[in-house]
């Protein structure tokens, strides 16, 4: 979605990203390390023509975007190894030519008090390594408060609908990119009302959030 998120606002983009998950996963699950070995992730690059096309060996990414699982952060049983976690695999990101990025995640919906927490431990393990944090639960909070007949939470109250998937998407263009989102084309298939709320909502926690 960031892909075409970046397409519509600029028809010469050119990105490649590649997305590394385990499911229901913590931060001391992955082997960061190894996702940057030699002719491995990102080796290769299979075309709309379905053509392969095989990539220049050497710097894999610019960027390593990272989340913990949803409540790893602030879980009792969990946050230590959240904070160690945190400092290891940015140190490793570091070690392998690119920069650590943190994904903030968003409240479950019938516990906003998550909010706050989520914000306070992310910003801190930004700080702590100096990283870029992505203040995606901000914005969720925000969308949720002034819109709430935008629906962002799938019937568990934790995973995201298309909506969320959007807001997210635009929340990580806007603070990566430092670029305003409102306007882009590409709107998921969202009546324009909804999409420009979304890309406002996406730019303004953005600029509240990482403002000096």
């Amino acid at each position: 979605m960031i892909s075409r998120i970046m397409a519509s606002a600029d028809p010469d983009y050119n990105l490649r990203s590649s997305l590394v998950t385990i499911s229901g996963s913590g931060f001391d699950w992955h082997d960061v390390e190894s996702y940057f070995r030699p002719d491995a992730i990102g080796r290769y690059t299979i075309g709309g023509d379905n053509v392969v096309t095989f990539n220049e060996p050497g710097r894999l990414f610019d960027l390593a975007v990272m989340m913990d699982c949803s409540q790893c952060a602030v879980h009792p049983q969990l946050k230590d190894i959240f904070y160690e976690y945190a400092k290891k695999h940015s140190e490793t990101v570091r070690e392998n030519d690119a920069e650590p990025v943190f994904f903030m995640s968003w409240a479950y919906l019938d516990k906003p008090e998550m909010t706050e927490q989520l914000a306070e431990a992310y910003t801190r393990i930004g700080n702590e390594n100096n990283a870029l944090v992505i203040p995606a639960g901000l914005a969720f909070a925000r969308s949720v408060a002034e819109r709430p007949d935008i629906t962002l939470y799938t019937a568990d109250n934790r995973h995201p609908t298309m909506e969320g998937t959007y807001l997210a998407a635009l929340t990580t263009y806007a603070a990566i990119f430092k670029k305003n989102p409102v306007g882009v084309t590409y709107t998921a298939g969202f009546e324009p009302d909804v999409a420009e709320f979304l890309q406002t909502v996406a730019w303004e926690t953005v600029n509240e959030y990482l403002a000096p």
